[in-house]
């Protein structure tokens, strides 16, 4: 049987995650939580939400604390990130988490549309490390974790949109580790690969692809959300206090 790492540094820390009702993101709220961290989430799914929080009653040791919010309202953001540390004391840990991978086709991209993924994919992952920052600087320390993907790496058809805020993703991320590093927050992103979420199962996953994921992955099995999980609890730890700056792939060696 696997047996997998505890981190008792994220004991107690405030951890937010965006998008945290379903998907990856909801293996983040179980596996923070289980770690012992006082773990908010924010997402606007409110019933998958909320059966999480159901899920997880009495397991741990801080209950997740669901918050529903529109992170495309950057003003909302701001002030749920404000409510959160207010409540939980310095956020500490942060997953940029939260984005939609909806097919589109290149011709039939619109402005508005454009705007509308860029927001959903993107712009609140930086608004949402500006609002934590301040705090990570009082505590003289902070982890922020920005999700991107292997999909502009590969790249994958009907996605353009995406992947241009995916790619952006780890421009940013390296960005923003030179500028918060002065004050020891560390700044990483992680890029999966085709990871089995119920979502993918239900849009994505035919019999067709999945041989073609198979065939290209150097581990011939399905990434499961717990295995990414797992390496972001890695970068939220002290473990990881001497990585900044990085791109971390969990693809089953797809890339």
């Amino acid at each position: 049987m696997s047996q997998f790492a505890s981190y008792p540094s994220l004991r107690d820390r405030t951890v937010l995650i965006t998008g945290g009702g379903s998907g990856i993101g909801a293996a983040f709220v179980e596996q923070f939580a289980m770690q012992g961290a006082k773990v908010a989430f924010v997402d606007l799914a409110e019933e998958p939400s909320l059966n999480l929080v159901q899920q997880l009653e009495g397991r741990t040791a801080h209950p997740p604390r669901f918050t529903l919010c529109d992170l495309t309202d950057i003003a909302a953001l701001q002030s749920a990130v404000e409510r959160i540390a207010g409540e939980f004391g310095p956020i500490r840990v942060l997953i940029n988490n939260a984005g939609s991978d909806d097919r589109h086709s290149f011709a039939e991209v619109t402005p508005a549309y454009w705007d509308q993924r860029i927001a959903v994919n993107l712009k609140h992952q930086f608004f949402a490390a500006q609002a934590v920052a301040p705090g990570m600087k009082a505590a003289g320390e902070g982890s922020i974790v920005n999700m991107s993907s292997i999909a502009w790496m590969i790249p994958t058809p009907n996605l353009s949109v995406y992947e241009t805020a995916k790619a952006a993703i780890v421009g940013m991320t390296r960005s923003l580790a030179h500028e918060l590093g002065g004050a020891n927050i560390r700044v990483n992103c992680v890029s999966p690969g085709a990871i089995l979420t119920e979502r993918q199962r239900r849009l994505w996953m035919s019999p067709e692809y999945e041989r073609e994921v198979l065939s290209r992955q150097c581990i011939p099995r399905h990434i499961l959300p717990e295995d990414v999980a797992r390496l972001v609890l890695f970068l939220a730890a002290d473990d990881s206090a001497a990585i900044a700056n990085q791109n971390c792939i969990v693809d089953g060696g797809w890339i």
